[in-house]
C-alpha cells in the first residue's frame, strides 16, 4: 500500500513538472512570436489587407518607390490623432521624395473609416482640415503586426507600439524606429532619415551621413577620397573635400 501511494505521488509530481514545462514553452513561444522584428537589410514582409483606400498588396503595389510603414496603438486616441493629422499635412513633402505612406493598427476597417472622417474635419495647430490620402490598414487579426514585430508583449498583446519601417525601392528595410505608446513620433526626423538615406545612396559610391545632418550639409566619405593618380589628373579635386582629424573626411555639397 505504501509503495502504491509513493508511486501515485511520484506520478503527480511528474505530471506537474510536465505541465510547468509546457506552460513555460508556450509562454516563450508566444513571446517569440510577438517580438519577431525584421532587421535592417531584410526583405520587407509582404501582406495583403483591406484599407481605407481599398485592397493593398504591400509592398508590391508601390513598385520601386520608397515606403514608410507606420503602426499606431488605437484609433480615436489623442497621440495617434495628432500623428495622423501631422502626416496628412506632410503628404506633398513625402510625395516629392517618392515616398508612399501606409498606416496600420489592430482596429477594424469600419473604425478606420470613422476615425478618418473625424480627423478630416479637424483644425490642428492653426492648420485647416486636410484630406487623408494614405491608406489606414485593417489589421484586427494581428497578422501584419506580428510579421513586423509591432506587438511588444510587456506592453500589450493586442495593441501596436509606435513602429516605423522605412523601406527602400528594392523592398529592403533601411531604417527602423520604435516609440512607446505615450510618445508621439517626430515626423520631421523621419522625413530627414529618408532624405539622408536617399542622399547616402548605396554601393561603392555610398556617402556617410554625420550627426545632426540636414539637407544641404556636407557628407562624409568612408575612406581617403582620392588617389595620387586622380589628384595629378585633376588637381582641383582636393577642393571638393576636407578632413577633420585623420579619420573623418568630408565631401562639400
Amino acid at each position: 500500500m505504501k509503495k502504491l501511494k509513493n508511486f501515485i505521488i511520484m506520478k503527480m509530481r511528474f505530471a506537474l513538472f510536465l505541465l510547468l514545462v509546457l506552460c513555460t514553452t508556450n509562454l516563450w513561444s508566444q513571446k517569440k512570436a510577438t517580438a519577431n522584428i525584421p532587421m535592417i537589410g531584410d526583405e520587407a514582409p509582404s501582406f495583403t489587407a483591406e484599407t481605407t483606400n481599398g485592397a493593398l498588396n504591400f509592398p508590391g503595389d508601390y513598385g520601386r518607390k520608397w515606403k514608410i510603414l507606420f503602426s499606431h496603438p488605437r484609433d480615436f486616441t489623442p497621440v495617434c490623432s495628432s500623428e495622423i493629422i501631422t502626416l496628412s499635412h506632410m503628404q506633398d513633402e513625402f510625395d516629392k521624395l517618392n515616398v508612399k505612406v501606409v498606416v496600420i493598427s489592430t482596429d477594424t476597417l469600419q473604425k478606420h473609416f470613422m476615425w478618418k472622417k473625424a480627423l478630416e474635419e479637424l483644425s490642428y495647430k492653426d492648420k485647416a482640415p486636410v484630406s487623408i490620402n494614405f491608406p489606414l490598414v485593417d489589421d484586427n487579426r494581428l497578422t501584419i503586426s506580428k510579421a513586423y514585430g509591432m506587438l511588444h508583449m510587456p506592453v500589450s498583446t493586442t495593441k501596436d507600439v509606435r513602429g516605423v519601417f522605412i523601406i527602400n525601392p528594392e523592398n529592403k528595410i533601411s531604417a527602423i524606429y520604435f516609440y512607446p505608446m505615450n510618445i508621439g513620433r517626430n515626423m520631421e526626423e523621419i522625413k530627414r532619415t529618408v532624405i539622408a538615406l536617399q542622399t547616402a545612396g548605396s554601393g561603392k559610391d555610398q556617402y556617410l551621413i554625420p550627426a545632426n545632418w540636414q539637407l544641404g550639409d556636407d557628407v562624409m566619405v568612408p575612406h581617403f577620397p582620392y588617389t595620387e593618380k586622380e589628384l595629378k589628373a585633376n588637381p582641383d579635386i582636393k577642393n571638393s573635400y576636407y578632413n577633420v582629424g585623420s579619420f573623418m573626411w568630408f565631401k562639400k555639397m
